[in-house]
């Protein structure tokens, strides 16, 4: 472990946080009143058919990031695809307002390209904000982590609330105009620095085996995640029947972001004095996800209340766990690249990871008729 001297974050970081806080806020907002809107509202739609759909729009950001990093690289820079990208989401979420077939498709077309053009584009320029402090790396990603969390726990605690309870046009028009405020932070920020102005002293080779490296480690331990996941979403319902806890059930799918916000927090803080190694955190990240899993699974089919605070202690040690190793393969990604193509780094590292998601989603439907995991 080493002391870090002389490097501080700029008002940048916290301006590109902010920025994300609104945006993913919009994002899981929406996504809280979709399935529903879809269902209920005028559309009638079949769940099944709401499924599908939905299914099929997530699956579809997996292109829409490489598209979106493709031109934000290489055509009109990442800051004014930032700034894009939010605009067209917010008209994507104005879409819903008025409900019908063609306001559905165009809302959900609007949003996956305007995602595409928003995320991997404000998380190059994240990164670039550290090129000259690459030991801070760790720790801004970190922070930005935190941003991405706490903002969907809100959005998850209010807009859907605010949605059932004031209409569905209330709720959209939040989402709106939650995008439409997330790129002032970025228009007032600096402009992109897309020179690389540190020296890289590992050689081209050993670049591309890190991040080949951090992808795979990362990719397979989102595997795990899931498949693990399974085991909390059959204990979720069990809990809610039996627990005196005053959880609106509502809350329960997520109440995982309730550890990762302030773990993540937290990080961002200690790693904002003290630098270790990446790769020992990648394997601090496993140790306690296999301590989270292990945990998890001394609960038994049939638990009683008293398994409830060992539900919540894999959650801790979950928590723990990704902190150590989400924001993690960013800082390894940005550190091994040239800047100038960043933004397609970080819409190809989905791949893995988002690929997976999109065929572990379509095949528990597919099979077991469930909910699927929308991650």
């Amino acid at each position: 472990m080493e002391k870090i001297i002389n490097q501080t974050h700029s008002k940048e970081t916290f301006l590109y946080t902010l920025s994300r806080l609104l945006e993913r806020g919009s994002y899981y907002g929406l996504r809280a009143l979709l399935i529903l809107y879809m269902t209920e509202s005028i559309l009638k739609m079949e769940l099944t058919d709401a499924y599908r759909i939905y299914s099929w729009y997530i699956f579809s950001l997996l292109f829409s990031k490489i598209i979106g990093a493709l031109i934000g690289d290489l055509v009109i820079g990442n800051k004014k695809a930032i700034i894009l990208g939010g605009i067209l989401q917010a008209l994507g979420a104005f879409s819903f307002i008025s409900p019908s077939t063609i306001g559905l498709y165009t809302g959900l077309f609007l949003i996956a390209l305007g995602s595409g053009l928003y995320s991997p584009n404000i998380f190059s320029n994240f990164g670039k904000i550290y090129l000259n402090k690459t030991k801070l790396l760790d720790a801004g990603f970190a922070i930005f982590y935190f941003g991405t969390n706490l903002g969907a726990f809100l959005a998850i605690i209010s807009i859907g609330y605010i949605g059932g309870q004031y209409g569905w046009n209330t709720g959209f028009a939040l989402t709106g105009i939650l995008l439409l405020l997330s790129i002032i932070p970025v228009i007032i920020s600096k402009g992109e620095q897309v020179e690389e102005t540190i020296e890289k002293k590992a050689n081209i080779n050993q670049r591309i085996i890190n991040i080949i490296l951090a992808l795979t480690v990362v990719s397979l331990f989102w595997v795990i995640y899931s498949i693990g996941e399974i085991r909390f979403f059959d204990l979720q319902p069990k809990f809610i029947d039996i627990s005196t806890l005053d959880i609106p059930e509502n809350l329960w799918p997520y109440f995982d972001l309730a550890f990762i916000v302030p773990i993540s927090l937290a990080a961002g803080a200690i790693w904002s004095f003290f630098y270790y190694n990446p790769f020992f955190k990648l394997t601090i990240g496993y140790i306690f996800g296999a301590m989270a899993f292990a945990v998890l699974f001394l609960i038994p089919e049939i638990p009683t209340e008293k398994h409830l605070y060992i539900y919540f202690l894999s959650l801790l040690l979950l928590g723990i766990s990704e902190i150590h190793i989400a924001p993690i393969l960013f800082s390894i990604i940005t550190k091994n690249s040239n800047p100038k193509y960043l933004a397609i780094l970080f819409g190809l590292a989905a791949i893995p990871t988002k690929l997976f998601y999109g065929l572990l989603n379509l095949f528990v439907f597919s099979v077991s008729k469930k909910t699927p995991i929308f991650l």
